[in-house]
């Protein structure tokens, strides 16, 4: 029995940019990993029939359990500019190979031999036959072999390299061949502060920066705005998209939060690339922004927000923006707002007299 690492392989390395990445497409800097989590967060939670379509989409092999075809997809959509052979592993580094564990998944501690030898298994076996029962069936030149990938003693007859091949196996149990189960369940885990790390990064052009706090929340008056914009003709909207804006209108504040955090890394332009960027971030928070008419909604209250905050509006913001929406607003619900705030104030001058 034969070990074609070569063929193997070739399933893992054909297709390197197979998906347009948000954060330089995996590349290795200074140590640090770079990639599009939103991406990695669908290839966690994907069923075998939803990553089935996506490898046969982006022509890859669509072949082996659903933990297999995971770790090949991660490898070439998420991971894709990396060169994970045995040769590449060798070169890399303890904190690199940490990284690259934990963006598969899977445990991410021990030695560097020990996480090489982990990373390498991962992305050649499946788990569930790679075990010490099936070392029983292999002879000794692919024992050998094994030794060999696995950085183990070479020298002794097949039941020796047997035993130091099952010395790995037993060592790395259930290190590696499934994801986390807290990943499969919940997928990646995103605070504020990672938003704002990719806001920052995703922002490659170059911007003459606006004079603007960006930091401070924009004031109630606006956020009730949004609110209304959000929630515009609701019972004209199928009950689907309906139930969608009324989640997303309870998410107005963080959602004033998030484009704060995308024009501080933008210097304060608001166009296009950023709305992208602020639907991506909401989609990996959970957001219900698949359908178009909620994504529309979201990016003019957006646009709206991002222009009273002092952003400089790109060439198609205005259109979309606060012109668009504003005017949507049923004046009566802004003036009864206004007018029962007063009518608080009156209350409260005519009893601070008396």
């Amino acid at each position: 029995m034969a070990l074609n690492y070569a063929s193997q392989n070739r399933h893992f390395f054909e297709l390197g940019h197979a998906m347009d990445m948000t954060i330089g497409s995996g590349r290795r800097g200074g140590g640090r990993l770079n990639f599009d989590a939103s991406s990695l967060d669908s290839l966690y939670r994907g069923r075998l029939v939803e990553l089935r379509e996506l490898a046969e989409s982006r022509n890859i092999s669509k072949g082996g359990s659903v933990e297999v075809l995971r770790a090949r997809l991660i490898q070439n959509l998420v991971l894709g500019d990396l060169d994970l052979s045995w040769d590449g592993i060798q070169t890399m580094s303890h904190n690199e190979l940490g990284g690259i564990l934990k963006v598969f998944g899977i445990k991410s501690s021990g030695s560097q031999r020990e996480r090489r030898q982990r990373l390498w298994l991962h992305l050649n076996f499946d788990s569930r036959r790679m075990t010490i029962e099936r070392l029983a069936e292999m002879d000794r030149d692919d024992l050998h072999e094994l030794c060999v990938r696995l950085e183990a003693p070479l020298t002794g007859n097949r039941t020796v390299l047997m035993g130091r091949v099952a010395g790995v196996l037993t060592n790395q149990l259930n290190g590696w061949g499934r994801i986390k189960k807290s990943l499969k369940r919940n997928g990646v885990s995103f605070s504020l502060g990672s938003l704002e790390n990719e806001a920052l990064v995703n922002n490659e052009e170059e911007f003459e920066p606006v004079d603007a706090d960006f930091h401070s929340d924009s004031p109630i008056a606006v956020i009730e705005d949004a609110y209304d914009s959000l929630i515009l003709g609701l019972d004209t909207l199928e009950p689907v998209i309906q139930e969608d804006l009324r989640t997303v209108s309870t998410l107005v504040e963080d959602l004033d939060r998030i484009i704060g955090t995308i024009l501080r890394g933008s210097g304060g332009a608001w166009g296009e690339s950023q709305k992208e960027l602020l639907l991506r971030l909401s989609k990996r928070r959970g957001w219900p922004v698949n359908e178009e008419i909620v994504r529309s909604r979201i990016t003019r209250v957006a646009t709206d927000i991002a222009e009273i905050k002092g952003a400089k509006i790109g060439e198609f913001g205005k259109v979309n923006g606060n012109s668009f929406l504003r005017e949507q607003v049923s004046s009566d619900v802004s003036r009864n707002r206004i007018s029962e705030k007063l009518s608080v104030v009156d209350s409260i001058l005519k009893d601070s007299k008396n």
